[in-house]
């Protein structure tokens, strides 16, 4: 059962956990349940500790539900889904993946590219090119997010060799939404970038490397890799567009 009233003490340490992970908006209490929000960051979430000592954090993001990896727990509560952690520790190493996934995933890049494109002309390809790189430098901040700061191909986490790299391309977007969407997007390392730009590097749907037959056996070799890249179902929808766009055989 959750403590409610929250005593001083836990609400101190709900407020810290949220304040230090990008949930800086707080909220009335609710049946022992602390309500955060974030300017930065879409959804809520409730943080509360159980008479056992344990701490629940609970989700309204159904974006970060599905990919957040943790097992949800059975039990009443606000959000779609509720995780249990033994102690503080826990609870505090989750918490950054969670930031991760509410300020990466749709449709928070939107609304900060929105925001910050409010009233800037548009009339000239000059005007358009500044609105261009304003939203190609929020999807880049949002994949270094989302992948964690690293190609997860190769485990390269130097920004300067990292490419923010859109699986259908910008100018074939239908939307703003679709050009800014994290699922339309892998961090990659450069080399990578360039193969997987130019159609000589697709992924397969267990995210493992397609290698174009046009690609020498030198590429090939240079192209190392450590693991498969960890795809969402919507990624593996966007890739199938770039395999098809490509013309690989499995398309």
């Amino acid at each position: 059962m959750i403590e409610s009233p929250q005593s001083f003490v836990i609400r101190q340490e709900c407020d810290k956990v949220a304040f230090q992970n990008g949930f800086r908006r707080p909220h009335e209490e609710l049946n022992g349940w602390r309500h955060y929000t974030s300017t930065t960051a879409q959804g809520s979430l409730w943080l509360a500790r159980e008479y056992t000592g344990c701490w629940v954090i609970a989700i309204d993001h159904p974006g970060v539900v599905a990919e957040i990896g943790l097992e949800p727990v059975d039990g009443g509560g606000p959000g779609l889904a509720r995780y249990r952690f033994a102690d503080l520790v826990m609870l505090y190493a989750a918490m950054p993946r969670v930031y991760e996934l509410a300020v990466s995933l749709p449709d928070a890049p939107l609304h900060e590219f929105v925001h910050q494109t409010k009233g800037l002309p548009k009339t000239t390809e000059a005007e358009r090119l500044v609105v261009q790189r304003i939203g190609q430098n929020i999807f880049r901040e949002r994949l270094m997010a989302y992948w964690q700061g690293c190609c997860p191909l190769t485990g390269i986490a130097d920004k300067a060799l990292l490419r923010a790299s859109h699986i259908k391309p910008w100018k074939d977007c239908d939307s703003d939404a679709e050009r800014l969407d994290v699922h339309n997007g892998l961090l990659l390392s450069a080399l990578w970038d360039a193969a997987f730009d130019s159609g000589l590097v697709s992924f397969g749907d267990a995210g493992n490397p397609l290698f174009s037959s046009s690609l020498g056996p030198d590429a090939k070799a240079l192209l190392r890799w450590q693991r498969p890249v960890p795809l969402s179902e919507k990624h593996r929808e966007k890739l199938a567009w770039h395999r098809a766009a490509f013309s690989y055989p499995d398309a």
